[in-house]
């Protein structure tokens, strides 16, 4: 749960089209189901662009992506060092 929640965060100040720290609710629940089953950052970056961009038809660079990717991985993987 903890992972959660810092992953979360890490996505609410993320913000790609600007559209407020709060405007993202439903990308960062399906990035979050994501996160469990997904562990390479290619992988991840991918589903994080594809569900951001399915939901505001903009496109996001792959880059900004991978840098999210990372940040929520290295979340996951502190949190399973823990366990």
């Amino acid at each position: 749960m903890d992972m959660n929640k810092r992953a979360i965060l890490v996505l609410e100040d993320w913000d790609p089209f600007n559209v407020g720290r709060k405007g993202y609710e439903l990308e960062i629940a399906d990035v979050i189901s994501e996160l469990q089953v997904l562990d390479h950052p290619t992988d991840l970056a991918k589903r994080i662009r594809e569900i951001y961009e399915h939901s505001y038809e903009l496109w996001i660079p792959i880059e900004k992506c991978m840098q999210i990717a990372y940040k929520l991985l290295a979340i996951k993987y502190e949190a399973k060092c823990i366990v």
